[in-house]
């Protein structure tokens, strides 16, 4: 009962009428686990119905489903199996205990046949497990480009508005409650990555095992990347990035990105998300709004106990993951092809610009754009490079020699660009 969980509850009970009007059935909460009952969390709750033992839960037969909104990993896999295995249905809003323990949850799911719901671990009251599960169902999924981490996201919106610098603009975020007060799984990628690899894994049919993905955070970006993209026409964004290629092969990358400008997620701010789908038959979808917070979050919990509701009284063959093997191998981000933004800090004498070509010719990687911004960094000057596609392993090559040059001062900043071909 944290600040979704008593959201939860909140909005059960304010729309107690409304719910059994349109489900025909009520939904009623029999038992409440808290660590600290003596919390206040802005909700009155029938001291009868609260326990401190989540294992009353799961001993209590009357009980048909469970809501685990306990924000652990280990204890909260606990609960779940057991809760499996007794045979009640599960809605759970755990990000990093489904992208970490996804295959185990759900062969247990299967076993036992009960569902397991998960709307809201992914992109608060976003829809999108439900759209990628069911409403695109037919299509073969291309691609999915995804704003979701707010927190991030707000961040850098406040350098874009006001030229912030990164630790500012999260002192910020914290200041406002749109970062917690240790952000790092928000500004190191994590967060968003525990998403992608839920979302890959529903796309793409096999779980997506988190040691096989890239994960990049924006903790490095400083405000003169940020100054200097939009010069090019770009925004940064933190992206998860989804793809699958001809062969078959599933990327899943997490990292700063320059995008268009003119492209709809550019325009996506503050804390909110957006998710930019492409199927084979529905083509371009795009899935916005708030992707954290105790009302939106709330508000998906409260859709899939409806759903879960509604699979009590009408069974199901579908457990909340259907494996297919049209999939399965992820593709090594060495091998991944992005065109790349290259920040230099040179010394400012002729002939740099050639040594610098030199390497990315030597190593056929070509130049899209440069530019010279003004403006010094010390005794030297920034320099911009674009770069045309090239994989990431020639790219890191190409900073290894870039960086021994003597002409270069400070270690390459690389951020990669999307243009959505």
């Amino acid at each position: 009962m944290g600040n979704v969980g008593a959201g939860v509850f909140k909005h059960l009970t304010q729309n107690r009428a409304l719910l059994r009007e349109r489900l025909g059935f009520e939904l009623d909460v029999k038992k409440v686990a808290l660590r600290d009952p003596s919390k206040d969390r802005g909700v009155t709750i029938p001291p009868e119905i609260v326990t401190t033992n989540w294992q009353d839960i799961l001993d209590d037969p009357s009980i048909q489903i469970v809501v685990e909104l306990m924000g652990q990993k280990e204890e909260s896999l606990r609960f779940m199996l057991g809760a499996i295995e007794r045979g009640k249905l599960v809605v759970t809003g755990n990000k990093a205990l489904l992208a970490e323990h996804g295959r185990e949850i759900f062969d247990a799911a299967t076993k036992h046949k009960v569902p397991v719901f998960f709307e809201a671990a992914v992109a608060g009251g976003i829809p999108i497990i439900k759209a990628i599960r069911e409403a695109f169902i037919g299509n073969h999924i291309k691609s999915i480009h995804g704003i979701i981490n707010g927190t991030s996201n707000y961040i850098l919106t406040r350098m874009v508005e006001s030229g912030l610098s990164f630790a500012d603009a999260l002192a910020e975020a914290q200041a406002a409650g749109y970062a917690e007060a240790d952000p790092t799984l928000d500004v190191n990628g994590w967060d968003a990555a525990h998403k992608a690899v839920i979302l890959a894994s529903l796309a793409y049919g096999f779980w997506v095992p988190t040691d096989k993905i890239f994960v990049e955070g924006i903790e490095q970006i400083a405000a003169n990347d940020i100054c200097f993209a939009k010069k090019l026409g770009y925004s940064i964004k933190l992206l998860g990035i989804i793809k699958a290629d001809e062969g078959g092969e599933i990327e899943v990358r997490v990292h700063p990105t320059l995008i268009p400008e003119k492209h709809v997620l550019a325009s996506v701010n503050g804390v909110f998300n957006a998710l930019a789908v492409h199927g084979d038959i529905v083509g371009d979808a795009l899935f916005y709004g708030r992707g954290a917070g105790q009302d939106p979050t709330s508000s998906s919990v409260i859709s899939d106990l409806a759903d879960a509701a509604a699979a009590l009284i009408s069974p199901r063959s579908n457990y909340g993951f259907m494996p297919h093997g049209l999939y399965g191998n992820c593709k090594p981000i060495a091998d991944s092809v992005s065109e790349y933004y290259l920040r230099l800090t040179v010394e400012d004498r002729p002939g740099v610009v050639a040594q610098v070509s030199g390497v990315l010719g030597r190593l056929n990687i070509g130049i899209s754009s440069l530019f010279q911004p003004e403006g010094t960094e010390g005794e030297a000057v920034p320099l911009i490079f674009v770069i045309h596609k090239a994989t990431s392993a020639q790219i890191q090559q190409a900073l290894d020699q870039i960086t021994a040059l003597p002409c270069v001062k400070k270690a390459p900043r690389m951020i990669r660009v999307e243009n959505f071909a």
